[in-house]
C-alpha cells in the first residue's frame, strides 16, 4: 500500500510541477512514512516542504493544492483512503480505511514464513566470509559476537533476495601456527616428563595441555624419536585439526554453520598468489624497492604503499589475502562482505586497494569491523588475560546463558559499537530481559490460540480492527519487509532486532488493553487473526536471528 501510495504522489508530483512550471531534480526525494500514532494517520509526507523551494510558495498552501491534485489522481489508482488531512505548517497525513489496513494481515496470513521476503538483493551474489579465527585456540567471546552478526545477517539478505554463501578462512600458514606446532611440541615432552620450555610468545592456554594429552594416547612417545622438524610439523597440523573441530562444535552449538572453508596454504600449493601478482604487475601495480617487493595501493587512496614480499622472500600477510579475494570474484560473486576484528581496522584500504587495483569495483567489496564484547557479572567486568592464555570462551558463555541469549545479546548493537554483555540479565527469565521478552510474546499469543480454540481464519472482518492499538499493531506488521530491506541495506541485524522489540511492545499493549476472546465472536475472530499475524512476524524475525520462538514458556 505504501508502495502504490508513493507512485499516486509521484504521478501527482509531475502534473503539479508542470502546472507550476517549476523544475524538478529527478530523482526528487521526499519522504512518505508510517506514522507511529494513528491520531495523525497511517502514512505521512513532507512533500510540500520539499516543493516550496521550487515553487516559492508556502508549504500550508503547497499541501492544499497538493491534497486536491491527489483526490482527483486518485480516481485512476483507487488507493482506498479515507481522507487527506493537513497538519502542522504542511505535513500531509493520509488516512486508509480499515479494509485496506487489515489487507496487511492477509498477506501475513497467505505468505506465512515467507512473509517479509523480497527481491531487493536480486541479481547480487554475496561471499560472506565472517569469524575466520585462525586454528590456534578456543573462540572467544569476541569471535562468538562475529558468528552471531554474520549468520544472522546471512539470513537477512537472504530474505531481501540475495544470493548468499557464507566462507571462513583460515590463515593456516605463517609463524602463527608454527608456534602453535612449538607450543604443543613442548606440551608434548612436558606431560611425558622431558624438560621443555614454551617458545617466546608461544601460546600458554590450558587447552594445549588437553590437546598434549590427545597426542600422546594416538601417538605415545614416539614423536620423541622423531626428527625435531618433523615433530613440530606433526603437532601443528594435529593442533589445528583439534582446535578447529572444537570451533565448529562451538559454533553448531549457536546454529552457526559454513557454507565452505578456505585456507590459506591452499592458495600457495594452487599457485593463486603467485597468479594474483603476476595481474597486478601487468597492471604496472607493483615495484621492486631495497630488494622487496612493493605495491602501489597509495593509487586507491591508502596512505602508503603496501609491501607483498619481504626481502627475505617471504610473503607478507596482505599478498595471500589479495590472492583469495581475487579467488572470490573469479568464482562469480559480485559482492564481497567481510567482518574483522578491530585488530584488523588499518587492514581495509590496502584490501579495498587490492581489489580496485584487479579491476573490481570499491562498493563491490565491504569490509566492516565488528567491536568486542566486555562480560559483566553483578555489575563488574569479568577480567580476562589473553596473554597469560585466560579468557572466556564461547562454549563458556553458551553454557551459562544459553544460545538464544547469546545470539541475540550479540545482535542486538550496532557492531561499531563496543558491546557490554550482562550475564546476571541474559540468564533472568523476566521481560527486563529482551530475547525472554520476544520469545514470551510469541508464547503469549501461541497460548492465547490454543485457549480460544477456534480456527484462524481469513474470513475475519478486519474493518472491525478500528482500536488506535489495533490499527498502530498493524501498520508495524506491514513495516516488517522493510525491516529487513533496511538491515541488508546497513549489514547490520540490530535493526531487526530493534523491529522486533517494537513489535512486542505493541502487541502487548494491544492486548492489555483489548480483550481477544470476547462474546462477540466476529470481533474474537478480528482480533485472532491480528494475533497470529504478530505471532508469525515474531516468528519469522526471531528464526532470522537463529533464535528458538517457543509457544510456552
Amino acid at each position: 500500500m505504501k508502495n502504490i501510495l508513493e507512485e499516486l504522489i509521484r504521478t501527482a508530483l509531475m502534473r503539479y510541477a508542470q502546472s507550476k512550471g517549476a523544475e524538478l531534480p529527478s530523482p526528487f526525494e521526499f519522504e512518505l512514512v508510517v506514522t507511529k500514532n494513528s491520531a495523525h494517520g497511517d502514512l505521512a509526507s513532507n512533500i510540500a516542504f520539499k516543493l516550496a523551494k521550487y515553487v516559492r510558495t508556502r508549504p500550508r498552501q503547497i499541501a492544499d493544492e497538493f491534497r486536491s491534485l491527489l483526490e482527483t489522481e486518485n480516481k485512476n489508482f483507487s488507493i482506498p483512503i479515507d481522507k487527506i488531512e493537513i497538519a502542522g505548517g504542511g505535513f500531509l497525513n493520509f488516512y486508509l480505511s480499515k479494509a485496506a489496513l487489515g489487507g496487511i494481515l492477509y498477506e501475513v496470513f497467505n505468505q506465512g514464513e515467507r512473509y517479509g521476503c523480497s527481491d531487493f538483493g536480486k541479481g547480487w551474489k554475496v561471499l560472506l566470509e565472517f569469524v575466520s579465527a585462525n586454528p590456534t585456540g578456543p573462540l572467544t567471546i569476541a569471535h562468538g559476537r562475529q558468528a552471531a552478526v554474520g549468520d544472522s545477517l546471512a539470513r537477512i539478505l537472504e530474505a531481501a533476495g540475495h544470493t548468499v554463501e557464507k566462507e571462513y578462512y583460515l590463515n593456516d600458514a605463517g609463524r602463527q601456527m608454527r608456534l602453535l606446532g612449538e607450543s604443543l611440541w613442548a606440551r608434548y615432552r612436558e606431560r611425558l616428563g622431558q624438560p621443555a620450555a614454551l617458545p617466546e610468545d608461544g601460546y600458554q592456554g590450558s587447552y594445549l595441555l588437553d590437546i598434549a594429552g590427545k597426542l600422546i594416547e594416538m601417538k605415545k612417545d614416539s614423536l620423541l624419536r622423531e626428527d625435531p622438524e618433523k615433530a613440530v610439523e606433526f603437532c601443528r597440523k594435529f593442533a589445528a585439526g583439534e582446535i578447529m573441530s572444537g570451533i565448529r562444535k562451538d559454533l553448531a552449538d549457536i546454529d552457526v554453520s559454513f557454507d565452505a572453508y578456505s585456507n590459506e596454504t591452499k592458495l600457495y600449493e594452487t599457485k593463486a598468489v603467485d597468479a594474483a601478482l603476476q595481474q597486478l604487475e601487468q597492471k604496472g601495480y607493483l615495484y621492486e624497492k631495497d630488494g622487496a617487493l612493493w605495491f602501489r595501493s597509495t593509487d586507491f587512496g591508502d596512505d602508503k604503499d603496501r609491501v607483498l614480499r619481504k626481502a627475505t622472500g617471504e610473503y607478507t600477510y596482505l599478498a595471500p589475502d589479495i590472492a583469495y579475494h581475487r579467488g572470490k570474484f573469479k568464482r562469480g560473486f559480485n559482492r564481497l562482505i567481510n567482518f574483522w576484528g578491530p585488530d584488523h581496522h588499518g587492514y581495509i584500504a590496502r584490501l579495498k586497494a587490492a581489489c580496485q587495483a584487479l579491476g573490481y569495483a570499491a562498493d563491490q567489496i565491504e569490509i566492516r569491523i565488528i567491536q568486542l564484547t566486555t562480560l559483566y557479572r553483578k555489575g563488574e567486568p569479568v577480567r580476562m588475560s589473553t596473554r597469560a592464555g585466560e579468557f572466556v570462551t564461547l562454549e563458556e558463555l553458551v553454557k551459562e546463558v544459553g544460545p538464544d541469549a547469546a545470539r541475540f545479546f550479540f545482535v542486538m548493537r550496532k557492531i561499531e559499537s563496543h558491546l557490554d554483555f550482562d550475564l546476571d540479565l541474559a540468564k533472568e527469565k523476566s521481560q527486563e530481559n529482551p530475547v525472554y521478552y520476544l520469545q514470551y510474546a510469541h508464547a503469549r499469543i501461541a497460548g492465547l490460540l490454543k485457549f480460544a480454540d477456534i480456527p484462524v481464519s481469513p474470513e475475519a472482518d478486519v474493518k472491525l480492527l478500528a482500536a488506535p492499538e489495533e490499527t498502530d499493531l498493524i501498520k508495524l506488521i506491514g513495516e516488517f519487509p522493510k525491516a529487513l530491506i533496511r538491515a541488508s541495506e546497513a549489514l547490520e541485524p540490530y535493526r531487526l532486532s530493534d523491529y522486533l522489540r517494537d513489535l512486542a511492545a505493541s502487541f502487548h499493549k494491544f492486548y492489555t488493553l483489548h480483550r481477544v476472546v470476547t462474546e462477540n465472536q466476529e470481533l474474537t475472530k478480528a482480533r485472532l487473526f491480528l494475533a497470529d499475524a504478530a505471532r508469525i512476524v515474531l516468528r519469522n524475525g526471531l528464526t532470522l536471528l537463529g533464535i528458538s520462538h517457543p509457544d510456552s514458556m
